[in-house]
């Protein structure tokens, strides 16, 4: 497979792109791994039951880091730079549950450099857990090339 830098011109504001993923014990188990945040809330299953939860929740980041993804591979998509992101948690992911993010291109900058984007991830009943928004930039230098996306 070949990488094609997205361009600008690959782009257009209302653009839609969506990512499904089943979250699983062993994403939690990966996630712990690599960020070593292991409150009780997501690995305590006798701690969790007694919370107004009433199990063990995926922890919020692990579903947000979905984000990423679509940043670097759908939209803006290869060559894309995260600049920014907003998240607001609406609720509960729990471990078994297939989400659903989302990204819409609200606003194409430019003079910024800019895709503003409104983000979010939705559960396997539609419901918004998540919301945001990303603004995410494109990779200008190659090959030695400076790339201005971010100024001295």
């Amino acid at each position: 497979m070949k990488d094609q830098l997205t361009t600008f011109d690959d782009l257009k504001i209302g653009q839609k792109a969506s990512l499904t993923k089943t979250i699983t014990e062993e994403d939690l188990s990966n996630f712990i791994s690599i960020t070593g945040e292991m409150n009780p809330l997501h690995v305590d299953k006798t701690f969790a039951e007694k919370t107004f939860f009433g199990q063990r929740i995926a922890h919020g980041m692990l579903s947000a880091s979905l984000f990423s993804t679509m940043v670097g591979m759908h939209i803006p998509g290869i060559g894309a730079i995260y600049k920014s992101q907003t998240l607001e948690f609406l609720g509960p992911v729990f471990i078994g549950d297939t989400l659903c993010a989302w990204f819409e291109i609200m606003e194409i900058n430019l003079n910024k450099e800019e895709v503003v984007i409104k983000s979010w991830i939705e559960n396997q009943d539609g419901k918004t857990i998540i919301q945001g928004q990303t603004i995410a930039g494109l990779l200008r230098g190659f090959k030695g090339k400076k790339a201005p996306l971010f100024p001295d």
